[in-house]
């Protein structure tokens, strides 16, 4: 994927959409615990016009609804501005007992997005998860991968969990949603949708994280050959790398 040189974000715009596969793990674990204690799947994203396609897909795993947040002010956003993005589509959506995210993107790979969800809307999280023991009034109990050990807790309701891979195998759209379901509009909200509409709340202008500068890898053609026996090889190279630091 290409970057914007002047303002160092992902040329989004063109690009055929997919969704993310930890993305599809969370999905698929969200139909498995429905299908064990009931509820509904919603789907939420954040992208341009072509990303309808992936909530589209999602709808036809099996999910009840989807909810595309696109708007050309939410282009160029961090993490701190799309979680700020996503809270806003959220809290429009109504109640939830229970949010899913994928463990990151593969594009950005920064694995903080759902975390910062979390805190913007003061509910517990957890990261990691390997896997969902079980779902009660007194919460959900999950495992997961804390680097140095393996953890088992209870999170009370309503919270949100970040899965990683190898939790479940996802399941393939239905052919069958797909052609009862193709023609319904997916709902998509802009910036005038939401509660907050301060512009410099998202996108670029709400990122204080940004890149400075972007640049292609320098080469150089700089180049030396010496001969010698394997011995006196050895020994020029190691005068070189003592000379530049390197040993």
């Amino acid at each position: 994927m290409d970057m914007d040189p002047a303002t160092g974000v992902l040329l989004r715009s063109g690009i055929e959409s997919k969704l993310n596969p930890y993305d599809l793990y969370a999905l698929e674990l969200a139909f498995t615990l429905c299908e064990r204690y009931g509820g509904t799947v919603e789907v939420l994203t954040m992208g341009p016009e072509q990303a309808a396609a992936s909530v589209a897909e999602a709808v036809y795993m099996g999910a009840q609804g989807g909810l595309l947040l696109s708007d050309p002010c939410f282009a160029g956003a961090d993490v701190l501005a799309t979680s700020h993005a996503l809270v806003q589509g959220i809290q429009r959506s109504g109640p939830f007992d229970l949010i899913i995210c994928g463990k990151q993107t593969t594009d950005g790979d920064t694995a903080q997005v759902g975390a910062e969800i979390a805190e913007l809307l003061d509910i517990p999280h957890i990261s990691n998860v390997l896997t969902v023991e079980e779902v009660s009034c007194a919460g959900i109990t999950v495992v997961s991968d804390a680097e140095r050990s393996i953890m088992r807790q209870q999170l009370p309701l309503p919270c949100l969990i970040c899965c990683d891979s190898g939790i479940n195998t996802p399941r393939l759209p239905s052919y069958k949603r797909k052609r009862e379901l193709a023609k319904i509009p997916l709902i998509c909200w802009g910036l005038s949708d939401l509660a907050d509409q301060e512009p410099a709340h998202y996108g670029l202008s709400g990122s204080p994280t940004q890149v400075e500068r972007v640049f292609p890898p320098e080469k150089s053609s700089e180049k030396q050959l010496f001969s010698g026996s394997a011995e006196e090889l050895a020994g020029v190279m190691a005068d070189i790398l003592r000379e530049r630091k390197f040993v």
